[in-house]
C-alpha cells in the first residue's frame, strides 16, 4: 500500500469512528447526528426574550425587542394588529417608577381594533425615544402613531406630538398627565399642536384632575376632548375604569387604524 492509500483508509477509519460527532463538510447544510440545533430566536429579534413580570414565555418570545433609543436601545415589547401588521401604531408610554406592564391588559383590545401596539421601558423622559422608537415601527410597517401615555408619559407623549417626527403623530392621549414633569411642558406644547388631544383623569387624583382641565382649556387642537372620571385612580388604571372605550372611539375618530 502506497503512503497515500494509507493516509486515505486511515482518514476512512477515522470519520467512520467519529460519525457520530457529526464528521463531514464544515459548509454543508446537512445536520449529522450529534450535531447541536441552534437555539430558537425571538421573532422579534431579541434573544433572550424578557418577560418583564408579566408577560408569558409566549408573549414574550414573540414580542420582546430591542427598541433604537436616544442612547444605545430600550426594551420593550411589540404586537401587530390581529388582521396584520397594522398601518397605524399605537405607542404606549409608562408612569414613573411603573412599565410596560401597566399597559398589557388592554393590548389586545388595540389590536383586534387594528392597531399595532409598542411598550418600553423608559426610566426618564419619553420624549427623546419616541422618535427613535417611531422610525423603528416605520420599518413594520407604520405610517401613523397614536402617542398614550400614563402620568409623565402624557406628559412627555404631549411634548412629542408637538415636535417634528419621523411618522406623522394623528392622536395623543394624557391618562394623568401633569402640565409640567421635569423638564417636560405640556402646557407650552398644547398650546401650539395640532394634533387631536384627549384628556383623561378621575375627579380625585390631585392635583392631576386640575392639571388635565388646565390642559384642556390651554389646548388649541380642534379634536381635543377631556374626560373626568369618578374615582382617584392615576394613570393606566383609568382604562380600567371606563375610558378604554373611550379612548378607542376618540382613535376611531381622529386616528381610524385603517390609516
Amino acid at each position: 500500500m502506497t503512503l497515500s492509500r494509507w493516509k486515505l483508509a486511515v482518514a476512512a477509519t477515522v470519520c467512520g469512528v467519529l460519525a457520530t460527532a457529526g464528521c463531514g463538510s464544515s459548509g454543508g447544510s446537512g445536520s449529522g447526528a450529534g450535531a447541536k440545533a441552534a437555539p430558537p430566536a425571538s421573532a422579534t429579534g431579541s434573544s433572550p426574550a424578557r418577560t418583564f413580570g408579566c408577560l408569558s414565555a409566549e408573549q414574550a418570545r414573540d414580542g420582546s425587542v430591542d427598541v433604537p433609543a436616544v442612547s444605545g436601545t430600550r426594551p420593550g415589547y411589540y404586537r401587530g394588529a390581529d388582521s396584520g401588521p397594522g398601518k397605524v401604531a399605537v405607542v404606549f408610554s409608562h408612569q414613573k417608577d411603573g412599565s410596560l406592564c401597566e399597559f398589557l391588559p388592554y393590548f389586545p383590545a388595540f389590536t383586534r381594533a387594528g392597531y399595532a401596539v409598542l411598550a418600553t421601558e423608559v426610566p426618564g423622559s419619553p420624549v427623546t425615544d419616541l422618535p427613535f422608537a417611531m422610525k423603528w415601527l416605520q420599518g413594520k410597517g407604520a405610517t401613523k402613531v397614536v402617542l398614550v401615555g400614563a402620568s409623565k408619559g402624557g406628559t412627555g407623549s404631549l411634548v412629542a406630538a408637538a415636535a417634528p417626527s419621523p411618522l406623522p403623530v394623528v392622536a395623543v392621549v394624557s391618562l394623568s398627565g401633569p402640565a409640567k414633569y421635569q423638564g417636560d411642558d405640556a402646557d407650552k406644547a398644547v398650546r401650539t399642536s395640532q394634533v387631536p388631544e384627549f384628556f383623561a383623569v378621575e375627579e380625585s387624583d390631585s392635583p392631576f384632575a386640575q392639571d388635565a382641565e388646565d390642559l384642556h382649556a390651554a389646548a388649541v387642537a380642534a379634536g381635543k376632548a377631556l374626560k373626568v372620571y369618578p374615582g382617584g385612580n392615576h394613570g393606566a388604571g383609568l382604562l380600567a375604569d371606563g375610558a378604554l372605550p373611550d379612548v378607542l372611539a376618540f382613535l376611531a375618530q381622529h386616528a381610524p387604524a385603517a390609516g
